[in-house]
């Protein structure tokens, strides 16, 4: 089973930065967008292959499912999102964010605080989730409902992860996440 993927200069991952906007802090670390990673393989080899290389670089897969269809952020998490099936269009930083499209063998790593929201998806739509060890109770916060001032600080808080989730300690994480 594949536990790390061959990304190279071609298929480094796009960045995204999104600044506070009032309402949802975001992260002063770039979105990370792994693109096509893999392809061409049924569903559920497609998310294990993803679990196990999550697992292998220390961010354990917790659940499979979706993306909530409201905007939301986690104030003491990071998070990766590896599409196994189907397509969806997410706005990423907040209400007033940038729109995303998604597709099977992609992966998202979104700092602690970026703001998320699906908009659509195809009716197989599928992701698997992972957190960095010593991150797995996550939060779930909503702008307006939770107290920005007090998520800004857990944010600050949340450790910088060992490795990539998806290339392990030589990945783009490494280089991009730093203070």
């Amino acid at each position: 089973m594949t536990t790390s993927f061959d990304v190279g200069p071609a298929s480094a991952p796009e960045t995204l930065v999104f600044d506070d906007d009032g309402r949802t802090p975001n992260s002063r670390y770039p979105v990370l967008i792994y693109r096509g990673l893999m392809a061409g393989t049924d569903d559920e080899a497609l998310a294990a292959a993803f679990e196990a290389a999550f697992e292998a670089h220390d961010w354990p897969p917790q659940w499979r499912g979706g993306v909530f269809a409201y905007h939301h952020f986690h104030s003491n998490a990071h998070e990766a999102l590896a599409v196994y099936a189907g397509e969806a269009e997410l706005v990423l930083g907040g209400e007033d964010g940038q729109p995303v499209h998604i597709a099977a063998g992609d992966v998202l790593i979104l700092p602690a605080g970026t703001g998320h929201c699906r908009i659509s998806a195809s009716n197989d739509f599928a992701l698997t989730a992972a957190y960095p060890v010593g991150h797995g109770d996550w939060d779930l916060c909503r702008p307006g409902e939770t107290n920005h001032a007090r998520a800004t600080v857990r944010i600050t808080q949340v450790p910088t992860p060992t490795a990539d989730p998806v290339t392990g300690t030589d990945g783009a994480l490494s280089r991009l996440w730093v203070d």
